[in-house]
């Protein structure tokens, strides 16, 4: 790597226990153009001892990373950035807004908004599934630990509509989502998950309109969160 890898992290993690905070901080590797999709990250040592975080928390962050599709890890070379995480200018207009949480949080909204009301007219029974099965482990999860859940929820909404155009939003929405998930200091998982039920429904019913409605509930819900 080209670049001192002691330049890429801009601050250690404050409470140890939070691997959504490390996703942050590796986000913002990405949207402040400090590494470029396809880049390698510091060895894993290295960037925990960057961080102050324990290896089992470097882990849970690199494999939520995994599932949203942000990171791949290579066996006996390392964790990459993937190449589909582009430099679009979705993911553009994010990086030069990075500490601007009300402008991501508003960006965030008028995509998701447009995005479920098309998931509802294209959304397979499968899919649907899917999205059940993250409501129902959000459910069982312990000590309000569903991020990973809440975020691969809203992901298969998202791609749920397959459409190449907005491909490089939907990968934007997703590193904005981390951004936003890591600024929420108090959850409310009985409330988080009684939205995400109504969107369900919604969905299920094939309502473009129930559906618009039951996420925007939902974002204002996560707004008011964030920016209080």
């Amino acid at each position: 790597m080209k670049k001192d890898a002691l330049d890429l992290i801009s601050s250690q993690v404050v409470r140890k226990t939070l691997a959504q905070q490390v996703e942050e901080q590796i986000i913002d590797l990405l949207i402040s153009n400090k590494l470029k999709p396809g880049d390698k990250l510091p060895p894993e040592m290295e960037l925990m001892e960057l961080l102050g975080v324990s290896r089992p928390v470097m882990r849970e962050a690199m494999t939520s990373l995994e599932s949203l599709g942000i990171v791949k890890r290579k066996t006996r070379d390392g964790t990459y950035f993937t190449e589909s995480i582009s430099n679009k200018p979705f993911s553009t207009m994010l990086s030069l807004v990075s500490d601007n949480i009300e402008a991501i949080v508003e960006a965030r909204t008028s995509l998701e908004l447009g995005l479920v009301t098309y998931a509802a007219e294209k959304m397979t029974a499968e899919t649907l599934e899917a999205l059940n099965d993250t409501i129902i482990q959000m459910e069982n999860s312990v000590d309000n630990e569903y991020g990973e859940h809440d975020l691969m929820f809203h992901r298969i909404i998202a791609l749920s509509v397959n459409n190449p155009v907005l491909q490089g939003m939907i990968d934007s929405l997703l590193l904005s989502h981390v951004k936003i998930n890591a600024q929420i200091k108090y959850r409310e998982k009985e409330k988080t998950i009684k939205h995400h039920k109504a969107i369900y429904e919604a969905l299920k019913e094939k309502k473009p309109q129930a559906a618009f409605q039951a996420m925007y509930n939902h974002l204002k819900f996560v707004e008011r969160k964030v920016l209080e």
